[in-house]
């Protein structure tokens, strides 16, 4: 237990590292990545933290692990609550920390573009989060948006952005599935993914 919570302040000193380095950038674009990088560090730190808190031998409720770094995001994005609400329904799904990184970086990624880019224009946005256990070791997870959607031309197991490349990449290291709907919004459903490693 003592070395996730070793691991965790090392994250955290990585974390401000980054925040004191982002005060003497005024680039716009920099300002953005560094942020980007942030929040994935914090992602680290937060599963360390659960588990240093865990009673369940090292594994995460993936709900209360979603639903924290939800609030994360929506804090660090400075979102109106009242222009972009989040609905998370998970069932009691626990993870083993390596399975738990890839699925907090795949939602990380996806709450982070959504929060970005899909709610120009929309005066009420929804960010959906569904999860749950399917019979043999593997779950299923849908995250989705009520934003102007995708771009119907970008291809997102060919694209330049870090983010979409480290979630295809990322559904390939869980073994899963990826669908993705583009009508009222964005769905990204993925099926079979493994609860363990």
């Amino acid at each position: 237990k003592e070395i996730h919570h070793r691991v965790k302040n090392n994250l955290q000193i990585i974390s401000s590292l980054l925040n004191l380095q982002s005060r003497s950038i005024q680039d716009k674009q920099i300002l953005e990545l560094l942020q980007e990088s942030k929040n994935r560090v914090r992602l680290m730190a937060l599963i360390h933290e659960k588990l240093y808190q865990s009673d369940n031998l090292g594994k995460i409720s993936l709900g209360d692990y979603i639903q924290e770094l939800s609030n994360h995001l929506l804090r660090s994005y400075d979102v109106n609550s009242h222009r972009v609400s989040m609905r998370i329904e998970i069932e009691d799904i626990f993870l083993e920390t390596d399975t738990a990184v890839s699925c907090g970086l795949i939602i990380n990624e996806l709450i982070s573009n959504a929060l970005k880019y899909a709610f120009q224009g929309v005066e009420a946005g929804t960010i959906s989060i569904q999860a749950k256990q399917m019979e043999t070791m593997r779950f299923c997870m849908t995250v989705s948006d009520n934003g102007i959607g995708l771009p119907q031309d970008l291809d997102v197991y060919n694209t330049d952005t870090l983010g979409l490349q480290l979630v295809t990449d990322l559904t390939e290291q869980l073994e899963g599935e990826l669908e993705i709907l583009r009508t009222n919004g964005t769905e990204f459903k993925f099926t079979d993914l493994l609860l363990s490693r």
